[in-house]
């Protein structure tokens, strides 16, 4: 098993610098940059972001230390950058060195990976702050979420699938049936809005609060884990969780419980479960006993991509709808933006803690079920 985890792990590498080369090389391709980011911005049609890089803040060195001066010089007649024209060139070739785009795309590219060795995961273009800080900065956001939806659909699902699967056909199964594909066909996000209008200030109750996973009063004080002696936090920390884990929950545990499901009743026919009825052993001790380890692999084997989804993606839309700045939205609005640095160090993250928890699933496959040797398969 050392040996097969070690081997996993090595090849964890080809497979991070596979993602991150085929973004980068889309990205080479892509529309807009953050050079054309800034001269949207000089000439009024973008967000007040750039103030670093014109003079609000000189944060970088060499930089252009005032807007003037980057208008009314020489005139560019054609420029590579959509909206140059009218800049001063030598404004432009600046921007691309603070940038780093007056390199190749190749040396930007291993630079990169060379960083990211290190766990150096840049500075953010127009946030004046490392990708590092930003990423630990939003997380507190993204584990509650991820965390507590995967939790409560793991209890809610395992057990009621199972439920189903002994009373398949009867009254039980048949209502619940219809509760789950009432709730698979909803959206969460559109569960999320009716969340929200109900109870969270819209047309009918102001119960739960619309923004952020706590009170200001405890927004300041530095450390999450700091907070959790504290019984009033938690209460807190629970009062703003509620909708947007709520709605997540909704759109995560109907597929999970079919699945639950459908592994029981292919289990509960074989042979080897007539004979542990045959020799008297309980019905509870036969489900857990003998059924249970069985049945759980191929649950066990969506995990990680039902985590990544939740504690990803899928957390994207009810953070905006709940007003929760979370590793999602920060992934989302880079992109928008063009912070290379940022969307580029998101999905290494994002990559690398997808594949540690497959590999983890892989260690409880194990655990489940000692039969299984993946070490033996690698021989």
């Amino acid at each position: 098993m050392g040996a097969y985890i070690l081997r996993r792990l090595l090849l964890m590498i080809p497979t991070l610098f596979g993602i991150l080369a085929i973004n980068f090389a889309v990205i080479q391709f892509a529309p807009g940059g953050p050079v054309e980011q800034v001269i949207a911005e000089l000439s009024g049609q973008g967000q007040s972001s750039t103030s670093r890089f014109t003079g609000g803040g000189g944060d970088m060195a060499g930089g252009p230390t005032a807007m003037p001066g980057a208008m009314g010089g020489e005139a560019s007649v054609t420029s590579k950058y959509r909206g140059a024209q009218g800049l001063d060139p030598e404004f432009i070739k600046d921007l691309e060195r603070q940038f780093g785009f007056d390199k190749p795309a190749l040396e930007r590219f291993w630079l990169m990976l060379r960083n990211y060795m290190t766990f150096n995961l840049g500075e953010s273009y127009f946030r004046s702050i490392s990708v590092t800080d930003l990423v630990l900065e939003k997380m507190p956001v993204s584990i509650s979420l991820g965390l507590w939806t995967t939790l409560i659909v793991y209890l809610v699902s395992i057990p009621l699938g199972v439920r189903k699967a002994v009373k398949a056909g009867g009254r039980f199964d048949v209502w619940t049936s219809g509760v789950i594909i009432a709730a698979y066909a909803i959206p969460s996000f559109l569960f999320a809005v009716l969340l929200r209008v109900l109870f969270a200030g819209g047309s009918y109750w102001n119960i739960f609060p619309l923004r952020g996973i706590e009170s200001e009063q405890y927004a300041n004080q530095p450390f999450f884990w700091e907070k959790a002696s504290d019984p009033s936090w938690w209460l807190d920390y629970v009062w703003h969780l509620t909708l947007p884990v709520t709605a997540m929950v909704i759109g995560g545990f109907a597929t999970l419980t079919l699945l639950t499901k459908n592994s029981f009743l292919e289990e509960i026919s074989r042979q080897y479960v007539l004979t542990a009825r045959a020799k008297g052993l309980s019905e509870r001790r036969v489900l857990y006993g003998h059924v249970f380890r069985n049945a759980m692999l191929i649950v066990v084997a969506g995990f990680p991509a039902a985590f990544v989804g939740i504690f990803f993606t899928g957390s994207l839309l009810i953070e905006t709808i709940f007003s929760l700045d979370g590793l999602g939205y920060l992934g989302y609005d880079a992109a928008i933006k063009r912070d290379y640095p940022v969307l580029f160090g998101t999905l290494f993250v994002f990559s690398l803690i997808g594949l540690v928890i497959g590999l983890l699933s892989d260690l409880v496959y194990t655990w489940i079920d000692p039969r299984i040797d993946f070490s033996k398969r690698g021989g």
